[in-house]
């Protein structure tokens, strides 16, 4: 049986990589960081902890629209597939395998560059 939320997710990322970032719904993993918060035995506001991941993972989303069309299209199905494979998908992480990905192409095209100069 296919969990809804796991059919929403497979949805999400069965689009065609296309000129734009896909709709990553942040809840999931902006609440598991929040529940993690407590295991710790701290004091913590977990509703605050929650509300900041879902601005942190906006302003990823919105650096992402940014640089999107500078990732190849193979790139971002790669990176896409990967995040996906997770229950709890976020723009930090594809952003981040973006980068990564960008990174080592530059890395193995030019040896002598400084890795992250694509912005």
């Amino acid at each position: 049986m296919i969990y809804p939320f796991l059919l929403a997710i497979a949805v999400q990322f069965a689009l065609p990589v296309g000129d734009t970032p896909p709709t990553i719904d942040v809840e999931p993993v902006c609440r598991g960081i929040a529940d993690q918060g407590g295991a710790t035995g701290l004091s913590h506001d977990a509703t605050k902890e929650r509300t900041d991941c879902v601005k942190t993972e906006q302003d990823m989303r919105a650096e992402l629209v940014k640089e999107w069309p500078t990732f190849s299209a193979a790139d971002r199905a790669s990176c896409l597939t990967d995040v996906s494979k997770g229950d709890r998908p976020s723009y930090t992480d594809l952003l981040t395998c973006l980068e990564m990905a960008r990174d080592v192409r530059k890395l193995r095209s030019n040896p002598g560059q400084p890795l992250g100069s694509g912005r």
